[in-house]
């Protein structure tokens, strides 16, 4: 029996949560996949998935186990990094997730050129605004718009990007614009659901030296997808606080107007995220030189 097979295996079934998922990523057959898991369960003297006919689920043993079976691979895939790295180019599937706007307006443009520059490696790209987890999932990197919380990850920093308060002009039609942070109370404002703080939008004084002020925000919308946030704003719907880089077009085409010009929001930081090890695969390291390499040559988003 090949232990260390049917050890991955059985990752990539938990993973990709269900047996056929995982066969189709290794081009082998469910049944396979399942005879593998199976093998291990008989070695262990133990049952490590529960199956239904529409799920899977782990055993209190086998959650341990799979905890303990991606450590040893991630080792293994370490130990063969570091070989590989010494004689030759980067290599392999990088799994890479990040902001479904972010993705397409960043790294979609940006990803034929890469493969070209590095034809053997084959990127999955994962857009979602939801949190990932990069260990359970099998995520080599992901770009997060948040400050690092998790000490078990790593954070390369890509840039600061300051949101901007904007409307439309016709929501400031109907309402008055406001000229204070405060002011925002009485206006009906599209929040982003993924924040954790909300509705608390943060400013200070443009020209420096002012307090730091944090207003409470709230209105009959909110939303987990900037890009929708933003056609929100544009339809008149309320005041949305955004990236720099989503919304510029549309202020310079006149579709949207910035509020408050004296007062500043908290940059946004984007960092490049991915679990904390003693040696990065190449191909994690070529992705972010890379990626850090084409957003320096447009300074509109710093």
């Amino acid at each position: 029996m090949d232990q260390i097979g049917a050890m991955k295996a059985f990752v990539r079934v938990v993973q990709t949560g269900s047996f056929s998922a995982a066969a189709r990523e290794q081009s082998s057959t469910q049944a396979t996949i399942s005879k593998k898991v199976a093998a291990l369960e008989s070695l262990l003297g133990a049952k490590l998935l529960t199956r239904s006919s529409r799920e899977l689920s782990l055993t209190e043993v086998g959650a341990v186990y799979f905890e303990n079976c991606v450590a040893i691979i991630a080792e293994l895939d370490e130990a063969q990094a570091q070989v590989r790295s010494q004689q030759a180019s980067p290599k392999g599937i990088l799994r890479v997730a990040a902001p479904v706007v972010f993705g397409c307006q960043f790294i979609a443009p940006i990803l034929g050129e890469f493969l070209i520059r590095y034809p053997e490696i084959k990127v999955d790209l994962m857009l979602s605004d939801k949190h990932v987890d990069l260990v359970a999932e099998g995520v080599d990197l992901a770009i997060r718009a948040k400050q690092l919380e998790d000490s078990s990850l790593v954070a390369r920093h890509l840039f600061d990007n300051p949101l901007i308060t904007v409307a439309s002009p016709e929501y400031l039609k109907r309402f008055t614009q406001p000229k204070e942070p405060q002011e925002l109370r009485a206006h009906n404002c599209i929040v982003y659901s993924m924040l954790k703080s909300v509705n608390i939008w943060h400013f200070e004084q443009a020209k420096g030296g002012g307090d730091k002020i944090s207003v409470p925000v709230g209105g009959n919308c909110r939303c987990d997808n900037g890009e929708a946030i933003l056609q929100l704003a544009l339809d008149g719907v309320g005041i949305a606080q955004l990236p720099t880089w989503m919304v510029d077009k549309h202020i310079n085409q006149g579709k949207l107007q910035r509020m408050m010009p004296n007062y500043l929001s908290h940059p946004l930081p984007f960092n490049a995220i991915y679990p904390q090890s003693r040696y990065v695969p190449l191909k994690v390291r070529c992705f972010i030189d890379y990626l850090k390499q084409c957003l320096a040559e447009e300074p509109c988003y710093y």
